[in-house]
């Protein structure tokens, strides 16, 4: 029985010696001097998400341009597939265990045994847009989301993240995976990009508010009620708690004005709800809100507009691939592998991908790179071909260019006799 051993294999020892090796070199590098003052001074902004949230929440659960417009993003982002390369030299992962066919599945097709890739993808770019943050966990098998908007940061004084928490539930730095975007207040928390449009989006959720009221009373904004004969003050009360009773006030509805004697009154209201001009307010409204989203507002409304494609670029240009770069990023910090979008799939881009062939394929024809090198750029495998790793010799130029002592103007050559 010299052979049986209770406890860890080889392998699980040679894992545990490797994280306290990490650990030590980690303790050992040179903390920033102003850490324990930016925890203290950023303590607040590292806790639950803040009440702004929980109402961009409400207007992407509301409101039709808030959801139309998350949802464009959070879909866009979410069609791109992963190409995934070799490990990048230099660079500690902070899982050292991963491998490259593994790290194919979770990234392209299957994130954790009960859900895709594909809705993993969704929910971390719904959290990044209505929260400004994404919280990931990896436990060796999977990658989980934990909803952003219930996950406190707890800020270390000497390095930069103590721990995660979620409600009671505690998380290592090296378990989660935090991608955050863009914030001018926080270093460790980032912010919602409909923090912007809150004074939009509050007037929209006001307007929708008044104009249900507005019809549902009958059209009827301020009532006055006029008779030519003169009226008691007790029947003039009794009038008026009739009408309230038939026209309820707590459901948008006036307490009314009676004139008698046959006073009149000049425009006390607009009672057409055209002179109201609220589809004109409600749109103005709606594209400050699409442009806090980066979304080309002439995307969000329906039939044929020759302008649709140069802002279909534009969009996914200056916002779904920014947003996109924030989460491949983070997983390569974490996983240690080169990873890049896969553009060929994506029709709106198709346009840049023809222009870019083009490119590679005049630096190739010049002699400036190599194919492989041309390959290289556009994360295609290497071709074994030879002739792949030299340059190309350009058919129109003299051959000067091989050898400096040859070619150039031919000599001028005596007629003979």
């Amino acid at each position: 029985m010299a052979w049986f051993k209770w406890g860890k294999s080889d392998e699980e020892e040679l894992r545990d010696l490797e994280k306290r090796i990490n650990a030590l070199d980690y303790d050992m590098l040179k903390s920033n001097p102003a850490q324990e003052e930016i925890a203290n001074d950023q303590l607040s902004s590292t806790q639950y998400t803040s009440r702004h949230t929980r109402s961009h929440v409400s207007a992407y659960k509301n409101l039709e341009v808030v959801n139309r417009g998350v949802n464009m993003t959070v879909d866009a982002v979410a069609d791109f597939k992963v190409d995934i390369k070799e490990r990048i030299p230099g660079l500690t992962p902070v899982s050292t265990h991963m491998r490259r066919e593994k790290l194919e599945v979770l990234l392209n097709h299957k994130a954790n045994p009960y859900m895709s890739s594909h809705e993993l993808m969704r929910q971390v770019s719904l959290d990044l847009i209505l929260e400004g943050n994404a919280f990931l966990y990896w436990d060796k098998v999977g990658l989980y989301i934990l909803p952003a908007i219930n996950v406190e940061i707890i800020p270390d004084p000497k390095k930069f993240i103590k721990e995660y928490r979620y409600n009671n539930e505690k998380f290592l730095p090296e378990e989660i995976i935090h991608i955050r975007d863009n914030a001018s207040d926080s270093v460790f928390r980032g912010a919602s990009r409909l923090l912007s449009a809150v004074s939009s989006i509050t007037i929209l959720n006001t307007m929708n508010t008044y104009q249900n009221n507005f019809f549902k009373n009958n059209t009827i904004l301020g009532v006055v009620l006029k008779t030519p004969d003169m009226l008691s003050p007790k029947i003039k009360q009794r009038k008026i708690l009739e009408w309230m009773r038939d026209y309820n006030a707590t459901s948008g509805g006036r307490r009314p004005v009676i004139l008698d004697g046959g006073y009149e009154l000049e425009d006390l209201a607009k009672y057409s709800f055209k002179e109201l001009d609220f589809a004109e307010s409600i749109r103005t409204q709606e594209v400050k809100i699409a442009k806090a989203l980066g979304i080309p507002p002439v995307l969000l409304e329906s039939g044929n507009n020759a302008n649709i494609a140069p802002n279909l670029k534009l969009f996914y240009t200056n916002t779904v691939m920014p947003l996109l770069e924030k989460i491949i990023t983070a997983f390569e910090i974490y996983f240690g592998f080169d990873l890049s979008p896969v553009t060929a799939n994506i029709l709106a881009l198709r346009p840049e991908l023809r222009d870019q062939a083009n490119y590679y394929s005049t630096l190739v024809n010049a002699g400036i790179m190599t194919r492989n090198e041309a390959r290289e750029k556009l994360r295609l495998e290497k071709s074994d071909d030879e002739v792949a790793d030299r340059l190309v010799l350009p058919a129109n130029i003299a051959g000067s260019a091989s050898d400096s002592t040859v070619g150039g103007r031919p000599a001028d050559n005596d007629n003979e006799d």
